[in-house]
């Protein structure tokens, strides 16, 4: 239904990078999730008093407290597309992640709520109530609860929305204590057995450590997360697809909420061309990034020689040096400066964030593979620490 309203009333569904598309989608699912929940609340509520049931009566709440969930969800998705103003030149794209945490601080709640009222069932134990109302009521939220959950799950992914997926675990820890009492109810009335505190503890548990993960999920964006290597790479095919760049590096990925996106990067240009012939394709490649990737990109350029035989061979003997202390160092911007009594080799190192070696020590292990070379070379480099979004 929501895939089928998405194509109705979302210009462009496809398009799922654009950030009014991912609007659009964020604000649908929270209404139909305010829906949903309202008109699970009224059947709930209804069938409570007709039958008498506490359990069914409490359970129609939950459902309204989901509904704020929703409520919550719609208001991020509305606020997240707000144009940027003076006091937030980047947008407001992150307060869907801040709404994402405000859902798993809901589920972490319910979960705590569940544990501590199954606590008491254990240790006041009583039948639960049993009708055939009752039963046909709870059957009808755990698909309806299913199917908020298997649609969330599926759009969040769609566009990338932390906010969503823990939305979508909202609904599944909903479906998860609905089917719980459904199972306690019947195990009660055909045996008599009560179970229903023991498995509320349970599954109280896991909606925890779902909370937990959701939390996790959205917490990550807003300290500022290494970006997906899947984006990296195509930021990486796209930059060097374009003539005259043989190489990028220190490349950073500034997340300011799904599709707010901001990297810079250097890129590696022939030190012979003409420079305003190769402004101009940086200037292209910068356009390109933001029609294709929907990300703002700045661009600095960096001039390496290529048509000198003695750098070039100096080059490759100091990565060969570099490679025997670890293989997953790299070297970028390697140039040198012919003195009267030495010769400075400058380059920069990347490592990664695990490497045990502390800087000052990795630089004095280069620096005396380097000097074994010849005594009058004198290395000045730079360490960079190597991330998912950086490309050397």
């Amino acid at each position: 239904m929501v895939t089928l309203l998405g194509r109705l009333f979302i210009k462009n569904h496809e398009d799922t990078k654009s950030p009014s598309v991912r609007q659009a989608y964020g604000m649908l699912c929270g209404i139909v999730g305010i829906c949903f929940n309202v008109l699970l609340f009224a059947g709930k509520f209804i069938a409570g008093a007709v039958s008498n049931s506490i359990a069914i009566t409490a359970d129609a709440f939950n459902n309204l407290s989901d509904a704020g969930s929703s409520i919550i969800t719609l208001i991020g998705f509305k606020i997240a597309g707000n144009k940027p103003d003076p006091d937030h030149p980047f947008g407001h794209g992150r307060i869907e992640y801040i709404c994402g945490l405000l859902v798993s601080v809901i589920i972490l709640i319910m979960a705590f709520e569940l544990i501590k009222g199954s606590f008491f069932k254990i240790i006041h134990p009583q039948k639960a109530d049993y009708s055939p109302l009752i039963i046909v009521i709870l059957l009808v939220s755990i698909l309806i609860k299913c199917y908020m959950a298997l649609y969330n799950r599926k759009i969040g992914k769609k566009i990338n929305s932390a906010a969503m997926l823990a939305t979508a675990t909202d609904s599944l820890s909903d479906t998860l204590a609905t089917t719980v009492v459904l199972i306690t109810t019947l195990v009660s009335h055909f045996t008599g057995a009560l179970i229903d505190g023991y498995c509320g503890v349970l599954v109280g548990l896991f909606i925890c450590y779902a909370g937990i993960q959701a939390a996790k999920d959205t917490i990550s964006p807003l300290l500022g997360q290494a970006p997906d290597p899947d984006f990296v790479q195509q930021i990486y095919d796209l930059v060097l697809s374009q003539e005259g760049i043989i190489g990028i590096h220190d490349l950073i990925v500034h997340n300011y909420g799904p599709g707010r996106v901001l990297i810079s990067l250097h890129a590696e240009v022939p030190a012979e061309d003409d420079v305003l012939a190769m402004h101009d394709r940086i200037d292209l490649v910068e356009h390109k990034l933001r029609d294709t990737l929907h990300c703002s990109a700045v661009i600095h350029m960096d001039p390496v020689c290529v048509g000198d035989e003695e750098t070039m061979q100096l080059k490759e003997q100091v990565y060969s040096l570099i490679a025997e202390l670890d293989s997953s160092i790299t070297m970028h911007d390697f140039r040198i400066v012919k003195g009267p009594t030495h010769t400075n080799i400058i380059f920069d190192v990347a490592v990664p964030y695990c490497f045990k070696m502390a800087d000052d020590e990795l630089i004095k292990a280069i620096t005396a593979k380097i000097q074994e070379l010849n005594a009058s070379y004198f290395a000045v480099i730079e360490v960079d620490k190597l991330t998912a979004g950086s490309l050397v």
